[in-house]
Parts: structure tokens; sequence; C-alpha cells
């Protein structure tokens, strides 16, 4: 079995528990209330700005130059296609560079990003991509379900920019890279290394929940 499906299988139940969160459903709905989308905006750009850290160490733990080109082309796309989604956002809700500077990241936010750069410290280019895929696909994987379950939600006047932007094909197209980059990379992995893998994979996965979780009750 490829690495991917192994770290997919082991988080199926936990990501079907996405498609089924309230704040999830809100968004497919057209119905979630829009101080909790501008709380989840704030704590998303200020969790991004450390998920692209995590692509420049990837930068700099690369061991090939197609590894580099990778990390960079996705923090170049970070910083620019997806950071967009949020300014777009931003500037609907009148958000000032000042509000954004003062906005606390939320604790689990903090938690969260804090394990992804201790993985991309302390361990290789392949980890650091492996903490990287949990959200980077899962955004897909919802968003492409809102679709499925509501096929008139990527034309709701709000929302409908949120989901067109992560079920695109282009975003799929990333993703496509990024799974068969790992597949190929762990071709002869070990047992134990594809089990420390999907341990990776399991804790980013918890953390996602938690992150739709504070978005929802909008934790501080």
């Amino acid at each position: 079995m490829k690495t991917t499906k192994r770290l997919l299988e082991a988080t199926k139940e936990l990501w079907a528990e996405y498609n089924k969160h309230p704040f999830v459903c809100g968004i497919q709905d057209g119905v979630l209330d829009k101080e909790k989308f501008k709380y989840y905006i704030l704590q998303d750009y200020l969790y991004l700005i450390e998920y692209t850290k995590v692509f420049g160490i990837g930068i700099a733990k690369a061991k090939t130059i197609e590894m580099m080109q990778l990390f960079s082309s996705y923090s170049h796309l970070l910083a620019n296609s997806e950071m967009d989604i949020h300014k777009g956002y931003m500037g609907k809700f009148e958000i000032t560079q000042e509000e954004l500077n003062n906005t606390p990241v939320a604790l689990d936010n903090l938690s969260y990003t804090s394990y992804m750069l201790r993985v991309a410290y302390e361990e290789s280019e392949v980890e650091i991509l492996t903490a990287i895929l949990s959200c980077a696909y899962s955004y897909e994987v919802i968003a492409r379900n809102m679709v499925h379950n509501n096929p008139d939600s990527i034309n709701h006047p709000f929302y409908g920019d949120w989901i067109k932007g992560y079920s695109s094909e282009a975003y799929h197209e990333e993703n496509i890279i990024l799974l068969n980059t790992l597949d190929k990379m762990t071709e002869n992995y070990t047992e134990g290394q594809i089990e420390h893998l999907v341990q990776i994979f399991v804790n980013c996965s918890r953390y996602e929940m938690k992150f739709w979780d504070l978005a929802w009750e909008m934790k501080k």
C-alpha cells in the first residue's frame, strides 16, 4: 500500500468528522455566523504565516534541487494565491492591518504551528512533507465534499469564493504533486519509518479538528 493511502486510512474516521463539523456545514449551507468566519479568517491567516515557514525550512533541508523547487514553489503559492483568498475576506470584513497585528494567536493555533515547526526543525524533508499534507489535502477534500452535498454552494455570494478556491482543479493539481512526491520518496521505507509518518499525519489531522473547533467556539 502506498504511503499516502496508509496515512489517509489511519485518519479516515477523523476526516469524515470534518465534514460533519458545524463550522464546515455552516459554510457548505451558507448559514455560518459571519463573526465566526471572521474569527477563523484572522486565525487562519496567522496560521498560514507559520505554515509558510515550515516550507521555508523544507527548502533549507531539501537534498535535491527538485525538492528545493517544490518547497519553494509552494511557499510562493501560499504567500500569494492562498493568502489572496484570506485578503479578499479581510477586505469584506474591513479588517485593518492594525486589527490583524493586534489579534492574539489562539492557544490551539499556536500549539499546532509549534508542532509542525518542531517536526520541520528536528526531522527531514519527508517528515516535513507529511506534516504539511494534512492541512493542504484535507481542505480540498472538505471543499469538494461541500460541492458534492450542495452543488450551488460555490455560487454563494459570501462563502462561494472560499469553496471555489479549495475545490478548484488548480488546487487539486497542487495536492497531487505533494501526494505523488511523498509516495515516491518513501517507496523503500521500512514499516517503522512509515509508522512514524503515520503518527505525524495523525497528530496534524487531530490539530486540524481542533482548528475547526476553535473557529466554531471562537476560542482564545
